[in-house]
């Protein structure tokens, strides 16, 4: 089988019976699909060069060098960018919004950013996941800029926007939507867990989420 990295020697089992042909080399399909893709999970999980030279020569493969498996990558890089700009079409009532702080490589060295997850609901109840960014803090700044770019893409009708309490955070949902804003209730579970002793945080936890299903104030 030839492939962008090489040529690969298979063994193809034989029946006693009948005839056996593996669907991965089936007329009118790229038979290396599952090669790249072992390159490029590979390198999403942070393998190195080296690793993936290795990890290549273990397939069957002369190997492969560090530029082959940047433009092999390099494909990752745009669907990513196409589903982050996909225009969104029609409303989305409820908003969900959170940061998770990572540690990440750059310029030489480790530094702590925001990755940014924002989740929505439309009018039929589908869940999608709308928009991904990172920045190097959750200020209001950073997050006006996110939010003003689900907006131009098309995000409206929206009610709710679900978060943490962020300062920056809800100050920027007040700047660039007309809607109403609810803490995240996990969120807020965690802090007032944080205040009760850890032997009782299963008994007044079960409390918390009674109270929430509650059909009214009484």
């Amino acid at each position: 089988m030839k492939t962008r990295l090489g040529a690969l020697n298979l063994r193809v089992p034989k029946l006693r019976q009948g005839s056996y042909f593996p669907g991965f080399l089936e007329p009118r399909r790229t038979s290396e699909k599952a090669l790249v893709a072992v390159i490029q999970e590979a390198w999403i999980g942070g393998v190195s060069t080296r690793r993936e030279d290795e990890l290549v020569q273990a397939m069957g493969l002369s190997g492969i060098s560090k530029s082959t498996v940047s433009k092999l990558c390099k494909d990752i890089d745009e669907r990513v960018r196409d589903f982050l700009d996909r225009p969104l079409t029609g409303d989305w009532p409820y908003l969900w919004l959170d940061a998770t702080y990572l540690k990440v490589r750059q310029g030489g060295r480790i530094v702590s950013v925001a990755a940014i997850t924002t989740v929505a609901v439309n009018t039929d109840g589908r869940r999608e996941i709308i928009g991904l960014s990172i920045g190097p803090s959750e200020a209001e700044r950073f997050w006006v800029e996110f939010l003003r770019s689900l907006k131009s893409r098309g995000l409206g009708g929206l009610k709710l926007v679900i978060s943490d309490a962020h300062t920056g955070l809800k100050a920027a949902i007040s700047r660039v939507f007309d809607a109403t804003w609810q803490r995240c209730r996990v969120r807020w579970i965690r802090n007032a867990l944080a205040h009760v002793p850890k032997s009782q945080h299963t008994v007044v936890a079960a409390a918390i989420r009674q109270a929430f299903t509650q059909p009214d104030q009484k």
